[in-house]
């Protein structure tokens, strides 16, 4: 990114709570992420209990298709990912939207399959967190397949993560989601197309959603890194935040960084 497009970046995510970031990745490198992807979404790679249908909380069985599938801390799952450039150039982003001291706090993958109707409900990020001094944090979304209406592209409200957190429950359709009062009339809402291989970042206190992927015959396969502080990522451990990641390997990881 030239020095200008990181200007305006930062000054829409300062300002509205989130932007578009634009093509991070080539459309090779993005081939790349998505047959890794695959091997996910086919079990070939086992996330065990860190992956789960954020639509019912159902575990997967019998070849069913979840709702919403997330699967927690692939990098840790696959290593290989890290040898891709998308963590060094989301790294390089976050730290000049929220400063030099922002590292990864965690990562994941979420699909929606073709013909799943489930929304993402609105909610804040901010609501899964604990509490910390420091509020600092930016999640960037990556797009691996084209992000559009029809698939379940991401919406926000602009200018929400200055307004206070909105109470939040656990979302009625049964699963690990939470979600608060919101909708796309909203003022402020807005729809976020995005082709493959281009971001959009967020605050921890922006409002968003997407669409369930109903009417379209594509996949919708996102790629989401969440960065904050270093100070702040271990006062979250210290109090037993760890997204799914265990000690072990919190150390190796600790260790490689």
């Amino acid at each position: 990114m030239d020095t200008a497009l990181v200007t305006t970046v930062a000054d829409t995510f300062a300002r509205d709570g989130h932007a578009v970031v634009g093509q991070l990745l080539t459309s090779a490198e993005t081939a790349a992420y998505l047959a890794i992807y695959d091997r996910f979404l086919t079990g070939e790679i086992d996330a065990g209990d860190r992956r789960a249908d954020l639509g019912d909380g159902a575990a997967r069985s019998d070849g069913a298709v979840e709702n919403i599938t997330q699967i927690m801390w692939p990098s840790v799952l696959c290593p290989e990912l890290l040898d891709l450039p998308l963590h060094d150039r989301a790294l390089a982003v976050a730290r000049n939207l929220i400063g030099q001291d922002a590292e990864l706090d965690f990562d994941m993958l979420i699909n929606k399959a073709p013909g799943t109707v489930t929304v993402t409900p609105w909610h804040q990020d901010a609501a899964y967190w604990v509490k910390l001094p420091d509020r600092r944090a930016v999640s960037m979304w990556v797009a691996l397949d084209e992000a559009v209406l029809d698939n379940g592209c991401m919406w926000y409200v602009t200018g929400s993560h200055s307004m206070p957190l909105r109470p939040h429950r656990p979302s009625g359709n049964g699963g690990r989601a939470l979600e608060c009062d919101c909708s796309e009339d909203e003022p402020g809402a807005i729809s976020v197309p995005l082709a493959a291989g281009s971001a959009a970042v967020h605050a921890g206190g922006t409002l968003h959603y997407s669409r369930g992927n109903a009417t379209s015959d594509r996949q919708r396969r996102a790629y989401i890194l969440n960065f904050r502080p270093a100070a702040m990522i271990a006062m979250e451990r210290e109090q037993g935040m760890d997204h799914g990641l265990t000690d072990n390997e919190c150390k190796v990881r600790n260790t490689d960084a």
